[in-house]
C-alpha cells in the first residue's frame, strides 16, 4: 500500500517471544525486502512493549501502529494519513463495526472509558491500536521503561492533538486475540 503511495517507508516487525515459526519468518521476509526489518524479544512482554520496540527502532517521521492478525487492512492506512495531514499529531483508525464479540467489545468499551480518565482526553474513547502519528512525539517518552506501558497514555504526555476516522474492521482469519474479557480488564487496571 505505501510503496502504491510512492512514499519512503520501513516495516518494523517485532516477535514477541513467539513459540511458533514466527521468527523464521520475519527473518525470511527481511533478507528478501530491504524494507522490513525484524526485531525479537527474549519472551512475551505484552503488545505495547513490542509497540514500544519498534516505535523506538522506527526512523521515519511518522509511525503506523498495525496488528499483525490485519483485521485493519493496511489498505486503510492512506484513509489515517490524509487525516494526520490535517494538522493532528495522532489519528486513530476506528473500526465501522467491531468484530470481536459480545465479551470482548465491552471490556474494549471498559478499556476505553479507562484510557479516557487516564489520559484526561475527552476522545480518547476513540483508542484503537490501529494508529498514526508523528515521530516527534517519541521524544516525551523515549527514556521510559517500565514493564507496565500503555501506548496511548504515552502519546497523551506529549500532544492533545487526537483525531479518529472510521475504517474497516475485518474479521480475524486465524489464530484468536490475547485479550480476553480478564486480560482487557487486567490490562485497563
Amino acid at each position: 500500500v505505501l510503496e502504491e503511495m510512492g512514499v519512503q517507508y520501513e516495516i518494523i516487525l517485532v516477535d514477541d517471544g513467539s513459540a511458533d515459526q514466527s521468527w523464521k519468518k520475519i527473518k525470511a521476509l527481511a533478507a528478501d525486502d530491504p524494507s522490513v526489518k525484524g526485531l525479537r524479544h527474549s519472551r512475551n512482554y505484552g503488545q505495547h512493549n513490542a509497540l514500544l520496540t519498534g516505535i523506538k527502532t522506527a526512523q521515519h517521521d511518522v509511525i503506523v501502529t498495525l496488528d499483525d492478525d490485519l483485521q485493519n487492512p493496511p489498505e486503510e492506512i492512506p484513509k489515517l494519513l490524509l487525516r494526520l495531514q490535517e494538522g493532528y499529531d495522532v489519528v486513530y483508525g476506528i473500526p465501522r463495526e467491531e468484530r470481536h464479540g459480545l465479551y470482548r467489545d465491552a471490556a474494549s468499551r471498559i478499556l476505553k472509558f479507562v484510557l479516557q480518565k487516564a489520559m484526561g482526553i475527552k476522545n480518547a474513547r476513540y483508542v484503537s491500536a490501529f494508529r498514526v502519528f508523528r515521530r516527534y512525539l517519541v521524544e516525551a517518552f523515549i527514556g521510559y521503561q517500565h514493564p507496565h506501558v500503555v501506548l496511548d497514555v504515552l502519546l497523551s504526555w506529549a500532544t492533545t492533538s487526537f483525531s479518529h476516522i472510521r475504517v474497516e474492521h475485518e474479521k480475524r482469519n486465524y489464530g484468536v486475540s490475547n485479550y480476553s474479557l480478564s486480560r482487557l480488564v487486567s490490562f485497563a487496571v
